[in-house]
């Protein structure tokens, strides 16, 4: 890369970006020392203006950034590295440092399976999902098709708003079905993905 570190007065900004959920989790700035160190280590490091040297992003805390990527922008004095972070990258223990929370929202499905499993273990009484699991896999599957024709219903002859309401219900007594049988959100995400290829 040709970069103008001369603009800057030595320094240019760098935009961290994660690889996988797309979030901005910082933006730091580097020195030329600091992009070599960053290139050749495969990790973030910064030049720490308030230390006045290089700093390796989580030399202390152990919350580095591995890089994946990294893009300079037309003028040649800004990079936007993507990274995979290994833990929270604010000081603050927070995911990012603007404070957002660094998850796509389709991650909620495997905490929503995590939570049902948790119910099919202990069965608590007076919950729905464990009446689910309590009638067995017919009545489970007859409610994913029921959910389904709203769905449908909804699509064909509703709102926007009650289609995404009869979709979550599909997609919550799917998840139901689909751990009464000892698989995954994730199963359907691979055998999707395999299609796609």
């Amino acid at each position: 890369m040709n970069l103008d570190f001369n603009k800057g007065d030595g320094l240019i900004p760098a935009i961290i970006q994660d690889d996988k959920t797309g979030k901005v989790l910082m933006l730091g700035f580097m020195n030329e020392e600091a992009y070599d160190a960053t290139v050749k280590s495969g990790k973030v490091a910064f030049f720490s203006r308030t230390k006045n040297r290089l700093w390796m992003k989580g030399e202390t805390s152990g919350n580095t950034l591995s890089v994946v990527r990294i893009l300079q922008d037309c003028d040649n004095d800004t990079l936007l590295i993507k990274a995979n972070p290994a833990g929270p990258v604010c000081h603050t223990g927070k995911d990012t440092c603007f404070g957002e929370k660094n998850e796509e929202d389709i991650m909620f499905l495997k905490r929503l399976q995590d939570f049902i499993e948790r119910r099919r273990q202990e069965m608590p009484e007076g919950s729905y999902t464990t009446s689910l699991f309590t009638k067995g896999v017919n009545r489970m599957a007859q409610k994913v098709g029921e959910e389904a024709v709203e769905s449908v219903i909804e699509a064909t002859n509703g709102t926007e708003e009650g289609f995404i309401y009869e979709s979550s219900d599909l997609i919550y007594h799917l998840i139901v079905l689909l751990t009464s049988k000892g698989l995954r959100i994730e199963d359907l995400a691979r055998e999707l993905e395999k299609r796609h290829k």
